[in-house]
């Protein structure tokens, strides 16, 4: 568990300055969610064997491994379909195939040398159907965590009425939420074009808890805003309400995202190879997500009010 400093690094000293240029987050926040989505309907998902099927084989070798291009000219010859070869770490090669007969799987193991130079470390086999039956879980594990959390926040600000309904909490929590999915998701989708990023379960693992971190920095600021509202002046300005509100939780948002960053930053540099595409689309998450509570949802409880008046 993180506890944020007493004392925050980082602090707003305009009240107002969050609110007041709210047009100017949300055009960045259009331009990045538009960019995204261009990457994603451009280059697609470049899905791992855990959706669309398929034979994982790695191998670590004993000294120096082959060179890439010398196992791509070796397996080419054989009769596998299309493949791939992925590094791994400094002594290991991942090779991804369509599913495998077992005739054709000690072929490669054969071409790969396995038993005298280096050493089968694992072999995973989906096949299509189950990777099709993880595909629509995975979907409708994020489509139920995102109606879960927005009916959580409409029924936790019920009783908030004026000036914003408390169903306009949820609205702009999906809008904050759908920004901080779509964003990461065409990061590695165009990561996936350039460096051959695939989408796994532990992405999607990833895009959870990418959720769950967001939603609780949008509530923080929040719920700070019903606070104000009940112990505020009547007739105090909602944009004023909000803007001290932000302004009262800023630091700790981002001393509390300034830890958890720094964490990941170390599993990415440190850990393994394994889990590194899952730490940086947490070091992502974190910071789409810090952005997306202070400068997206709540500048949008104030255009809402601002609808409502008109």
């Amino acid at each position: 568990m993180v506890f944020p400093l007493e004392k925050p690094l980082i602090q707003v000293q305009n009240n107002m300055f969050v609110v007041k240029y709210r047009k100017i987050w949300f055009a960045l926040s259009a331009l990045l969610m538009a960019a995204s989505i261009w990457a994603i309907w451009t280059y697609g998902f470049n899905l791992s064997i855990d959706f669309k099927g398929g034979t994982l084989t790695e191998v670590k070798y004993t000294q120096a491994r082959p060179v890439q291009s010398e196992l791509e000219a070796k397996l080419s010859s054989l009769d596998l379909g299309g493949f791939s070869i992925r590094p791994s770490g400094e002594k290991n090669y991942i090779i991804r195939t369509r599913e495998l007969t077992q005739p054709e799987n000690q072929t490669l193991q054969n071409n790969l040398a396995v038993g005298q130079l280096s050493e089968l470390e694992r072999q995973n086999t989906i096949g299509p159907v189950a990777g099709a039956e993880l595909q629509g879980k995975a979907l409708k594990a994020i489509a139920v965590v995102v109606m879960m959390i927005v009916l959580f926040i409409t029924f936790a600000f019920r009783k908030v009425s004026e000036p914003v309904a408390s169903w306009k909490y949820g609205l702009a929590t999906i809008i904050a939420l759908a920004h901080d999915v779509i964003i990461p998701t065409g990061i590695f989708v165009w990561l996936g074009h350039v460096r051959g990023f695939e989408i796994d379960l532990l992405f999607v693992t990833g895009l959870l808890a990418i959720l769950g971190y967001s939603v609780h920095d949008t509530i923080v600021v929040f719920d700070r805003v019903r606070e104000n509202l009940n112990i505020g002046n009547a007739k105090e300005d909602f944009e004023n309400i909000v803007g001290k509100s932000v302004q009262q939780t800023f630091g700790r948002s981002i001393n509390t995202s300034l830890t958890i960053f720094i964490t990941l930053l170390a599993l990415y540099i440190y850990g393994s190879a394994a889990t590194a595409n899952f730490a940086l689309l947490l070091l992502v998450g974190v910071i789409v997500g810090t952005y997306s509570s202070i400068f997206v949802a709540s500048p949008l409880l104030v255009t809402f009010a601002k609808w409502q008046k008109k």
